[in-house]
């Protein structure tokens, strides 16, 4: 009786040491698997949030296993969840690489769209403002201070033309769009101030 009372506790010395032994690598497999997401960076968040997030469900269940001392339920999940994690950089280089061609392809014809309607209404708004400079008198309903704030919004609009046109011969489609929508709303405001047409 004594013999087996010492023989189960040799048992549970030995089943806590095998516990103990396992609780290292377990330990180890989840700060892998973290490391594994933190060098997927924000790009993961940002391109491939669901695969981000089933990943990190599985960390929180792998966690839960850890505090229920299930050191060996960790280790045999680990490998595949590592995996998984290591996979995510790659996800999200390729994630963002498609949403970067996409916004290209949406700036260039945005771009097509204002290159076509912008130098014909910057010309038709500055050959305006020249007649109306020229002349002695203002047209009915344009008073001075609506001519000038037209004539400083073509002013303005041609210079960001010329940065807008500069852009997008460098190759930065997204500044020279953004350039260019400032363009047409100078133009807009211009031609409506000057009591023009939008045609």
């Amino acid at each position: 009786s004594a013999f087996a009372g010492f023989l189960s506790l040799v048992m549970a010395a030995a089943l806590l040491a095998g516990c103990a032994n396992q609780m290292e690598p377990a330990k180890k497999a989840i700060a892998d698997i973290e490391a594994a997401v933190a060098a997927a960076g924000t790009d993961a968040a940002q391109y491939i949030p669901d695969q981000l997030q089933a990943v990190t469900t599985q960390i929180a269940d792998l966690k839960m296993k850890f505090d229920q001392k299930d050191y060996k339920g960790v280790i045999a999940a680990a490998p595949a969840l590592l995996a998984q994690a290591q996979g995510l950089t790659a996800a999200a280089t390729s994630a963002k690489q498609a949403a970067e061609a996409a916004a290209l392809e949406a700036f260039n014809s945005e771009w097509g769209t204002l290159a076509a309607d912008i130098p014909a209404q910057l010309a038709a708004v500055t050959s305006r403002v020249g007649i109306l400079s020229k002349s002695k008198k203002l047209p009915a309903g344009l008073d001075a201070t609506s001519f000038e704030a037209a004539r400083s919004g073509a002013d303005e609009a041609k210079a960001l033309w010329d940065q807008a046109t500069a852009a997008q011969a460098a190759g930065n489609m997204e500044q020279a769009v953004m350039a260019a929508r400032q363009v047409k709303e100078k133009l807009d405001a211009a031609m409506a101030g000057l009591g023009m047409s939008a045609g």
